[in-house]
């Protein structure tokens, strides 16, 4: 795991609401019970309409103005993926919403509108890992329209729907139609370009061929309102040919806009985490060696060039156990240590080196990219 494919199973999710029935007595004074009952109003409000759903064009072309394609520069090259614009944030600037995978440990990430082209540096406002999702801000793009929201909970297995997205990373907004195959799935999905691993639940299980690029691009309805977030598929590499039995997973709306709200509020959580991101300099992996003199904890398999950790003498092969007094035993305890923390913290660590000696040190956190 960096400091600084999928297989899954399904489990579905039912929703019950009880309405209550409140009696009152009212006491009466003396004198005649007037038993006549009031006035009925024999107005009864017409049903609305059905909706018919759009033409495959015209649902294109009312969604697509509403993302952006996604570029960022990492370690091993260039990722590329989707955004969906959701809001203004009230002062001149779109806020965007898209997979945390994405943007993980990009750097000059950049936004380019289907609505004009017109194209905008990013800011990453806060985002969860752990859920895959994170919050972008777009500076001056208050005038991009934004996307349509379907209610929540409106999803229905067999109910026809539409992935949009930057599919292979080339830049043009394709689709994939197929139809809802499943309701609060969990997976276990596979980072195709470092190869960590993240378990998502609640999932939409779809039959249609989700393409790399997708990732963070909306899941729409036949009306052309989105009802998830493209996350993952069984696809290919770019390039390659659809897979027979495609199977792709979104996470449903009403998930990604509570962590927009989570986000906005300003209140970090376990897992959400605000802001510029620490940076603590190593790349980290779970040791549970059994004959390793430090037992559980966060293995270091890279050391960043006058990074933090570099300077107070961490190295390949050094076991961090501790952090900030807590003990650490696996490469999550850390991320998560460090989700609450920001750039110019000061924090103190505690590590086993290769001879089984104990060594500490305390180190200020520099601004690194999202992870």
């Amino acid at each position: 795991m960096r400091m600084g494919g999928m297989t899954r199973a399904g489990a579905a999710i039912a929703a019950l609401t009880a309405a209550g029935l409140a009696l009152a007595a009212i006491p009466l004074e003396h004198g005649t019970l007037d038993a006549t009952p009031p006035p009925v109003s024999s107005v009864i409000e017409p049903a609305p309409p059905p909706r018919t759903p759009l033409a495959a064009e015209e649902l294109t072309s009312r969604v697509v103005p509403t993302i952006v394609t996604l570029t960022a520069r990492t370690e091993l090259g260039t990722t590329a993926g989707t955004g969906i614009v959701m809001r203004s944030d009230g002062n001149g600037n779109a806020l965007v919403l898209t997979n945390h995978h994405v943007i993980d440990g990009g750097t000059g990430i950049t936004a380019t509108s289907m609505y004009d082209r017109s194209t905008y540096a990013v800011e990453v406002v806060g985002y969860d890992s752990f859920r895959d999702l994170a919050v972008l801000r777009l500076p001056g793009a208050a005038r991009l329209p934004v996307a349509a929201l379907a209610p929540s909970g409106s999803v229905r297995v067999g109910d026809p729907v539409t992935a949009i997205g930057n599919a292979d990373g080339n830049g043009i907004p394709l689709s994939a139609t197929g139809a809802v195959t499943g309701v609060g799935v969990s997976v276990t999905t596979r980072n195709t370009t470092d190869n960590s691993r993240n378990k998502l639940s609640n999932l939409i299980e779809i039959d249609a061929n989700v393409r790399p690029g997708d990732s963070g691009g909306p899941l729409v309805d036949a009306f052309g309102e989105v009802v998830g977030v493209n996350s993952a598929g069984n696809a290919a590499e770019p390039g390659d040919e659809a897979p027979p039995d495609p199977k792709s997973y979104a996470i449903p709306i009403e998930d990604a806009t509570a962590l927009v709200d989570e986000v906005l509020s300003g209140r970090a959580s376990p897992t959400v985490h605000i802001g510029p991101t620490p940076l603590l300099g190593v790349t980290v992996s779970d040791h549970r060696a059994v004959r390793s003199r430090a037992g559980s904890g966060a293995e270091v398999i890279h050391v960043d060039f006058r990074g933090p950790a570099d300077g107070v003498g961490l190295v390949r092969g050094d076991v961090i156990v501790e952090f900030d007094g807590v003990p650490i035993r696996s490469a999550s305890d850390l991320t998560i240590r460090m989700i609450a923390l920001h750039p110019g913290d000061r924090v103190e660590l505690r590590w086993i080196d290769a001879t089984g000696r104990s060594r500490s040190g305390s180190l200020v956190l520099q601004e690194g990219p999202p992870r």
